[in-house]
């Protein structure tokens, strides 16, 4: 019920921002840290959306050692008074893929959309200035974030397939479409889910 956790906005000191403007990635040190310490604060307690992440490999893997420490506990503490603490992990992968070329075009659309934004709102003093990205504005830029993507990002999630809740969701299509696609997915994922009473029953 929180608002999301976007990576992008929580990694935002100036030597970062220059390198998401290059179309690079953050150290995974840093990500890792900004984002295990947001973790802690009390309105995740019931979950929430990491937007953005993992993006690598190590990523990855500390997202694994992560939910294999919260089974360790939810084990441990399964049937004790302190049990409501350490709750049952689920994981959900959620993948939205486009190609180079609609990337690329949704990027720089992004880009003349949030220019036209802020010049209206420098120029009425009126609402909120909107982040300008340089890979919004410049193709090569643009199509070098995608090439990042693919070739640390894509291989990464791919490793997550075994492990979790895995969601491949075709986004070519208008944000309407992209959203029942997202939403058909979810409700199949969830017929084959046993509801965690069943589950602990079970257990």
């Amino acid at each position: 019920t929180c608002k999301p956790i976007v990576m992008s906005s929580l990694l935002d000191t100036p030597e970062m921002q220059r390198i998401k403007a290059a179309g690079g990635l953050i150290g995974d040190r840093e990500v890792l840290s900004v984002l295990l310490r947001r973790l802690l604060k009390p309105e995740y307690r019931d979950g929430v959306i990491l937007d953005g992440f993992p993006r690598t490999k190590v990523q990855v893997e500390c997202l694994k050692m992560l939910y294999e420490k919260m089974t360790e506990l939810w084990r441990e503490f399964y049937g004790t008074p302190l049990g409501i603490h350490f709750r049952q992990p689920v994981v959900h992968i959620v993948v939205l893929f486009v190609d180079e070329k609609e990337s690329i075009g949704r990027q720089l659309k992004r880009g003349r959309e949030v220019k036209a934004h802020n010049e209206e709102v420098r120029a009425t003093g009126r609402g909120e200035l909107w982040e300008e990205r340089a890979t919004d504005f410049d193709e090569a830029l643009a199509a070098r974030r995608y090439r990042v993507f693919k070739e640390q990002t894509w291989d990464a999630l791919l490793s997550l397939k075994d492990i979790f809740h895995y969601h491949l969701i075709n986004a070519q299509g208008s944000i309407h479409e992209v959203e029942r696609n997202i939403a058909e997915e979810l409700a199949y994922q969830s017929s084959l889910e046993l509801d965690p009473r069943t589950y602990d029953q079970l257990r």
